[in-house]
Parts: structure tokens; sequence; C-alpha cells
């Protein structure tokens, strides 16, 4: 039955599909294959949701060898709701991605773009589904030498530096990535997931397993952007073609702080992580100073993109805080974040792409008087810009009130004020993109153009409708997390 191997098809079907693009060498092919991949890829995502929903986690062996001396495929409560995450952000952004793409790469480009995004859906998905650190690893390579690719497909040549520094970091974290599994393996035997949860705990030696802890931590926290780890991700959501931008925006961060929770409250559990070491301390820094600087940061920018960048930054700080607070409301909003955070900022940087298609960039100075040239796509930066400062009925909101009610069950009353007051920084960069929009006249030069295409207009806000519609329907992205939540509370140690 096809049905039994779902969980091998949804890495499968975008993993054959970048070299068979790359044979046929055609443009509109290329996008009907990727596309056609993304939504199946979505099909099934949404039907291991269901299954793990209803009989709990789905366990696929590679070949028939049984784990853990096979590899290993594993969709839970979270693997699959980040399974959903990346498959539709992936199937949204495809029907943009045509004439986008078109806009903005060459012809003789645009077939490799498609190749190289399978690619990347390829290695997100693996990373999210496989139950083995090597080819996580492994996986983790696909999407990171992919998405190396696609942000150097850039109109400017600022893409290829912000490609290389993106390069540079990303192998950096890699190396420090194989290094931590590598001790994790002498210390162990296994590079299966639960498996190695089980024995980590067995092991009396913890010198070489809190140096694994720390290598595994500071290399997934180069590929999160965690801060001050941060440095590559500015250029490379700016200067990125702007389909680009909105998918690896709004998964390939995600799927990385995933990686770090499965760590942290699986592999190595909370005893270690968060009560031998003071992680939680440390993390729970971080967080805050990243919340707080760039959000400052991303007031003072007069790109409308490089703005979302650091905002970014600071969106992340959110879900960290939330892994750092250890109690089952905090871990619930960190968990939904990854989610509402992901459709947010897809929204926004869709939208963005469309003020570039038609006002040649993403600069304030070209955004004047935008609000009566584009109004749609205006309004759709409001909407989704509420969810980011966190307005009632806006997926945003959902998120900062766990957060908040997770610092309170942990006594800090300080913590919880600041999360609100960072969301009025948020309302500070968000006004100056409304404060552009609508209260400034547009220049002389400024564009007489209308609407960004239809094609471009309609999955734009798709993404911005699911902003409304997981503020007030949360039973699948606060369901899902707050389960989720609880099964990582209580597999730690």
């Amino acid at each position: 039955m096809i049905s039994e191997h779902l969980p091998a098809l949804q890495v499968v079907l975008p993993l054959i599909s970048a070299p068979l693009i790359v044979v046929v060498r055609r443009e509109a092919f290329a996008w009907s294959l990727a596309t056609a991949v993304s939504w199946i890829g979505l099909g099934i995502a949404v039907e291991l949701a269901l299954r793990t929903a209803q009989s709990g986690a789905i366990s696929y062996a590679i070949g028939n060898w049984p784990p853990p001396w096979g590899i290993e495929y594993r969709v839970d409560r979270l693997s699959s709701f980040v399974l959903v995450l990346v498959s539709l952000v992936g199937a949204i952004v495809m029907p943009y991605a045509r004439t986008s793409v078109a806009a903005e790469l060459p012809r003789e480009r645009r077939y490799l773009f498609y190749s190289m995004y399978c690619l990347c859906l390829a290695g997100l998905l693996g990373i999210t589904i496989t139950g083995d650190v090597f080819n996580l690893f492994v996986f983790l390579e696909i999407s990171s030498l992919s998405a190396y690719v696609l942000i150097a497909m850039g109109q400017k040549r600022k893409a290829l530096f912000a490609a290389f520094q993106y390069l540079v970091l990303g192998t950096i974290g890699a190396t420090f990535y194989v290094i931590g599994i590598g001790l994790l393996y002498l210390m162990t035997g296994t590079l299966n997931l639960a498996d190695l949860a089980v024995r980590v705990a067995g092991v009396h030696e913890l010198r070489p397993v809190l140096a694994a802890l720390a290598f595994i931590t500071v290399g997934i926290g180069m590929k999160l952007a965690l801060f001050p780890l941060h440095q590559w991700l500015p250029n490379a959501y700016t200067y990125a073609p702007s389909v680009v931008t909105a998918f690896l925006a709004a998964t390939a961060t995600k799927v990385s702080l995933y990686v770090l929770m499965r760590f942290y409250y699986v592999v190595f559990g909370n005893a270690l992580v968060f009560r031998t070491l003071p992680l939680d301390d440390i993390l729970l820094a971080l967080s805050v100073v990243a919340i707080v600087t760039m959000s400052l940061v991303a007031v003072f920018q007069s790109d409308l993109k490089r703005m979302l960048a650091y905002s970014s930054v600071a969106q992340i700080g959110y879900i960290t805080l939330g892994i750092a607070l250890t109690n089952a409301a905090g871990l619930t909003g960190a968990i939904a974040h990854l989610f509402n955070h992901g459709v947010t900022k897809g929204a926004l940087f869709l939208l963005a792409g469309g003020i570039s298609l038609r006002c040649g960039g993403t600069s304030f100075a070209a955004i004047a008087g935008l609000g009566q040239r584009m109004p749609f796509t205006s309004f759709g930066i409001v909407i989704a810009g509420l969810s980011l400062i966190g307005v009632p009925a806006t997926a945003g909101f959902t998120t900062k009130w766990y957060l908040v009610v997770g610092a309170l069950e942990r006594g800090y009353w300080w913590l919880a004020a600041l999360i609100v007051v960072s969301s009025l920084i948020a309302v500070a960069y968000v006004w100056r993109f409304v404060e552009a929009a609508y209260l400034q006249a547009p220049g002389p030069e400024a564009p007489r153009q209308g609407e960004m295409p239809l094609s471009m207009l309609l999955p734009a806000w798709l993404m911005v409708g699911a902003c409304i519609y997981f503020g007030i329907w949360t039973s699948f992205n606060i369901g899902f997390a707050g389960s989720a939540a609880e099964l990582l509370l209580h597999s730690g140690r």
C-alpha cells in the first residue's frame, strides 16, 4: 500500500524532482513539477499529522532494517507540525514563484532555481522527519547548499556576498554539529535519536557529553541565527530573490529551532541541559538581548526587507525564550511561534516581493505613497504587521500570550513586562511602513504601476489570511503545539 510509504515519499518526491528538472531544462516543466511536488507534499504532511493525532508516533524503517540498526524516519506530534509548516509554505510560494522568478532571474537560470528549490524542500523535510542524527546532518547540508545557490541568484552583486557569508558561517556550524554527534557516537555507539536518548542517560563520564552539547548548540545556533550568531541572516534575506527570502524566512530557521528542541529535551534531557547546567539562564539572557536590540535595530533600517530581516532575529529570540522557560506554557508558545511566525513572515516577504517588482526596490523612499498605488499589498502588510506585533485575533497574539503565561509561572514578572514592551518596539517599526505608505506623498519619480500580478497577490493574501485564521481558530497551531510541548517535557529526564 502506498499509504504505508508516505514518510519516505515526503522526502523522495522533491529529491528526485531536482535532477529531473535539470535533465529536462524547461522552465514550464520545472515550475509545474515543483508546484505539483509541493502540493502533494502538503497533502502527505496533513495526512501524517492526522495519523499522529489519532494513533501516536509513526516509525518507518528504511529498507526494513529495524532501528536502531537501520535508518528510521519518525513522525510524532512535533515533527508532523513542522512538516505541515514547511510543506504549506512551499505549496503557497510556488504559484507566486512563476511570475516573481520570471521578473528577477534570466531565462537560462530559471529551471535551476526550481531544481534548487526542490533540493532545499527535500532537505528541510528530511531534517524534520529523520530519526538519525547523521542523516539529519546530510539533510541539513542538502538544504544549506541549495539555499546558498538560491540566495546567490539575487539580482544585485551583494547577493553573492550574502551567499558567501552564509556559506562560511553555515559550514562552520555544520562542522561544529558533526563534532558534537561524533562525540555522542563515541560515548554511546549509536546514531538513532531515540536510542541516543536512552544511552546518554546511562553515560557516567559527562565531559564528552557536555562537550557534544556545546558543539551542537553552537552548530545549530548558527543555522537558526541564534543571537549573536545571526550575522548571515540580514544580508541573505535582503538580497536573495523575493520568493527565496519568503520561503527561507518561513521555514529554514524554524526547522533548525525544531532540531535544537529535539536535542535539548529528548537526547540530552531536561535534567542535564537545564538543571545540571545553567543553559536556561544563558539562553534566556541571549533571547532577551536579541528581542530588544534587534527590534531596535529594525526600527532604524531604511529598507523594508532589511527591517523585516532584523525583525526575524528578534522573533527567533521569542522562540528561544520559550525554550528557556522550560514549562508547558512557555514551550507551547515557542512551538506555536515556529508556525505562527512562519506564516506571518512568509506573508510579509511575499508582499515585499510585489513591492520590489513594481517599485524596483523596497526602500522606504520607494514605498512613499504606496497605499494609493498598491492598496491590497499595503493593507496586507498592515495586517501581517499586526500579527508580528501580537495584536489580538492574529496568530502572533496567541504565542505571546503563552510566553507571558510561561514567564509568570516561573515568577519572572519583569520578563512578562518585557514581552509586552518589546511588542511596542514592533509597533514602531511596523508604523514606519504605515507612515511611508499612507502618510507620505510619492516622489516625482515614483512608478505609476498598480497592484502586483494576481498570480502573486493571491498567494500572498492566502498567507495573510492564515495570520488571521490561526489567531482565531487555534485548534491546530496551539493544539498541536501544546501536545508537542507535553511530549518534549515528559520525554526529558
